[in-house]
């Protein structure tokens, strides 16, 4: 049975009030995995939420949380759920994070839903149907000039520990664009793109559950997205991509790699 996207969009948004519910609150903050990787109460409360309704609204499917991991099911019907985007913007009171639910049929994503519970902002996108944030249609910004374009990536502690050097092309893109925000929501910076807030946004080492809502929002918004080689298969270990508009994206593609073999250059010297 696949799922209706008002559904997914009502259970972000019910979750979404269990995170505003406990903004400001005193948390209890843990490190999970690498240091720096912090997980509340919140987030397995919220997340808790959502197993449970999709365990009525999808049965049986398999499902893949960022706190419990895998729920094995029928591997036909496949969900990405992040029930807490931006857990540490969250435990320093920063109002900056969201919900992020996506739905993939035949490994196939079809379906994606971001909820800002503090903007009580919905995006939410069905394969071929178009991007909508609360109703209105949403596209990707028309921007064509890299001096005028502004950015965002982010620092995931993945990269310490895989070697890479994502400061570099940050200075890089610092020097040659209007500006590179870090966010501190993945999701939300996708769901920000695909509405034309954000000119373009590259990351490096993510996991499945950052991205997979806001790649089917950006992509119905008219986005062209790969991986950090221009490559289409994006959707795969280590989620590294590359953001923009299809005018936007060949320029930032070809300073990307410069700025990538900048900071090769850097770790030969050290």
């Amino acid at each position: 049975m696949k799922p209706e996207l008002d559904d997914i969009c009502l259970l972000a948004k019910q979750a979404g009030q269990i995170l505003s519910a406990g903004l400001g609150k005193r948390h209890q903050v843990t490190q999970k995995g690498l240091q720096d990787d912090p997980v509340t109460e919140i987030d397995r409360q919220s997340e808790q939420f959502i197993l449970e309704r999709l365990a009525v609204l999808a049965p049986g499917h398999t499902v893949l949380t960022e706190e419990s991991g895998l729920h094995n099911g029928n591997t036909e019907h496949t969900w990405y759920i992040d029930p807490l985007d931006g857990t540490m913007n969250y435990a320093h009171d920063i109002p900056f994070f969201g919900v992020s639910i996506a739905y993939a049929h035949q490994n196939q994503l079809t379906m994606g839903v971001i909820y800002d519970p503090m903007r009580d902002e919905c995006f939410y996108a069905e394969k071929g149907k178009g991007a909508f944030c609360n109703g209105r249609p949403i596209h990707v910004s028309a921007e064509t000039n890299l001096r005028s374009a502004l950015m965002s990536t982010g620092f995931s502690m993945k990269l310490v520990e895989m070697g890479k050097d994502n400061f570099t092309v940050f200075k890089h893109f610092m020097l040659k664009s209007a500006g590179v925000r870090r966010m501190g929501s993945a999701a939300l910076q996708l769901a920000y793109a695909a509405a034309g807030r954000l000119n373009a946004v590259w990351q490096m080492s993510l996991s499945a559950w950052d991205v997979a809502a806001g790649f089917v929002i950006a992509e119905e918004a008219g986005a062209v997205i790969s991986d950090l080689q221009g490559g289409p298969d994006f959707f795969k270990p280590p989620y590294e991509f590359l953001l923009a508009n299809k005018e936007l994206h060949p320029i930032l593609l070809e300073e990307l790699k410069i700025a990538m073999q900048k900071s090769e250059s850097s770790h030969e010297i050290g």
